[in-house]
Protein backbone atom coordinates (compact mmCIF):
# COMPACT_ATOMS: atom_id res chain seq x y z
CA UNK A 1 0.00 0.00 0.00
CA UNK A 2 1.63 3.23 -1.18
CA UNK A 3 0.57 6.79 -0.70
CA UNK A 4 1.92 10.26 -1.44
CA UNK A 5 5.45 10.82 -0.05
CA UNK A 6 6.19 7.07 0.15
CA UNK A 7 9.73 6.05 -0.75
CA UNK A 8 9.89 3.14 -3.15
CA UNK A 9 12.41 0.78 -4.69
CA UNK A 10 12.80 0.56 -8.47
CA UNK A 11 12.98 -2.98 -9.84
CA UNK A 12 14.05 -2.19 -13.41
CA UNK A 13 17.53 -1.24 -14.62
CA UNK A 14 17.44 2.55 -14.18
CA UNK A 15 19.86 2.40 -11.22
CA UNK A 16 18.43 5.46 -9.50
CA UNK A 17 18.76 5.12 -5.76
CA UNK A 18 15.74 6.76 -4.12
CA UNK A 19 12.32 7.52 -5.58
CA UNK A 20 9.38 9.34 -4.04
CA UNK A 21 5.69 8.84 -4.88
CA UNK A 22 4.11 12.13 -5.94
CA UNK A 23 0.60 11.04 -6.95
CA UNK A 24 -1.57 7.94 -7.17
CA UNK A 25 -3.25 7.69 -10.59
CA UNK A 26 -6.73 6.29 -9.97
CA UNK A 27 -9.79 8.38 -9.40
CA UNK A 28 -9.80 11.86 -7.91
CA UNK A 29 -9.98 10.85 -4.24
CA UNK A 30 -7.56 7.90 -4.31
CA UNK A 31 -5.12 7.93 -1.43
CA UNK A 32 -3.51 4.51 -1.60
CA UNK A 33 -1.96 2.45 -4.40
CA UNK A 34 -1.84 -1.33 -4.37
CA UNK A 35 -0.31 -3.84 -6.80
CA UNK A 36 -1.12 -3.00 -10.47
CA UNK A 37 -2.04 0.64 -9.66
CA UNK A 38 -0.25 3.46 -11.47
CA UNK A 39 1.70 6.19 -9.67
CA UNK A 40 3.77 9.24 -10.56
CA UNK A 41 7.24 9.19 -8.98
CA UNK A 42 10.21 11.55 -8.76
CA UNK A 43 13.92 10.84 -8.41
CA UNK A 44 15.36 11.96 -5.09
CA UNK A 45 18.94 10.68 -5.54
CA UNK A 46 20.48 9.18 -8.66
CA UNK A 47 23.81 8.12 -10.08
CA UNK A 48 25.49 10.75 -12.22
CA UNK A 49 26.34 8.33 -15.02
CA UNK A 50 22.87 6.95 -15.86
CA UNK A 51 19.94 8.18 -17.98
CA UNK A 52 17.85 9.53 -15.12
CA UNK A 53 18.82 12.58 -13.14
CA UNK A 54 17.64 14.17 -9.93
CA UNK A 55 14.07 15.53 -10.00
CA UNK A 56 13.01 13.57 -13.10
CA UNK A 57 9.29 12.80 -12.94
CA UNK A 58 8.03 9.54 -14.49
CA UNK A 59 5.06 7.17 -14.37
CA UNK A 60 5.31 3.74 -12.81
CA UNK A 61 3.25 0.69 -11.95
CA UNK A 62 3.34 -0.90 -8.50
CA UNK A 63 4.68 -4.47 -8.72
CA UNK A 64 5.19 -5.32 -5.02
CA UNK A 65 3.79 -4.04 -1.73
CA UNK A 66 4.67 -4.80 1.86
CA UNK A 67 0.97 -4.74 2.73
CA UNK A 68 -0.67 -8.10 2.10
CA UNK A 69 -2.95 -8.64 -0.90
CA UNK A 70 -5.97 -10.93 -0.76
CA UNK A 71 -6.41 -13.12 -3.81
CA UNK A 72 -9.69 -14.45 -5.17
CA UNK A 73 -8.98 -17.96 -3.81
CA UNK A 74 -8.72 -16.59 -0.25
CA UNK A 75 -4.95 -16.66 0.13
CA UNK A 76 -2.79 -13.68 1.03
CA UNK A 77 0.54 -12.65 -0.43
CA UNK A 78 3.02 -10.17 1.02
CA UNK A 79 6.45 -8.94 -0.13
CA UNK A 80 9.38 -7.51 1.82
CA UNK A 81 9.35 -4.08 0.21
CA UNK A 82 7.39 -1.63 -1.90
CA UNK A 83 8.59 -1.65 -5.49
CA UNK A 84 7.58 -0.09 -8.81
CA UNK A 85 8.56 -0.47 -12.48
CA UNK A 86 8.78 2.55 -14.80
CA UNK A 87 6.31 2.67 -17.70
CA UNK A 88 5.81 5.10 -20.58
CA UNK A 89 2.69 7.04 -21.62
CA UNK A 90 1.22 4.02 -23.43
CA UNK A 91 1.57 1.96 -20.19
CA UNK A 92 4.35 -0.22 -21.66
CA UNK A 93 7.61 -0.90 -19.75
CA UNK A 94 10.33 1.63 -20.50
CA UNK A 95 13.35 -0.50 -19.60
CA UNK A 96 14.40 -4.02 -20.55
CA UNK A 97 14.85 -5.89 -17.25
CA UNK A 98 12.94 -6.30 -14.02
CA UNK A 99 14.69 -7.69 -10.95
CA UNK A 100 13.02 -9.82 -8.31
CA UNK A 101 9.55 -11.32 -8.07
CA UNK A 102 6.31 -9.60 -9.07
CA UNK A 103 2.68 -10.38 -8.27
CA UNK A 104 0.70 -12.40 -10.82
CA UNK A 105 -2.12 -9.83 -10.63
CA UNK A 106 -0.06 -7.64 -12.97
CA UNK A 107 -0.62 -10.07 -15.82
CA UNK A 108 -4.36 -10.22 -15.11
CA UNK A 109 -4.75 -6.42 -14.95
CA UNK A 110 -3.16 -5.63 -18.31
CA UNK A 111 0.55 -5.31 -17.57
CA UNK A 112 1.56 -8.54 -19.33
CA UNK A 113 4.85 -7.09 -20.67
CA UNK A 114 5.97 -6.06 -17.20
CA UNK A 115 5.15 -9.48 -15.75
CA UNK A 116 6.92 -11.32 -18.59
CA UNK A 117 10.19 -9.43 -17.98
CA UNK A 118 10.31 -10.35 -14.29
CA UNK A 119 12.59 -13.02 -12.88
CA UNK A 120 9.74 -14.71 -11.01
CA UNK A 121 5.95 -14.35 -10.90
CA UNK A 122 4.31 -15.18 -7.58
Amino acid sequence: MLQTESRVKIVDNTWAKTWLVIRVIKWSSAKFAYVWDKVVIAVKTASTWWQVSKWDVVRAVVVRTAKEIRRSDGTYIRFEDNAVAIIDKEWKPKWKRIFGPVAKELREKGFREVANMAEEII
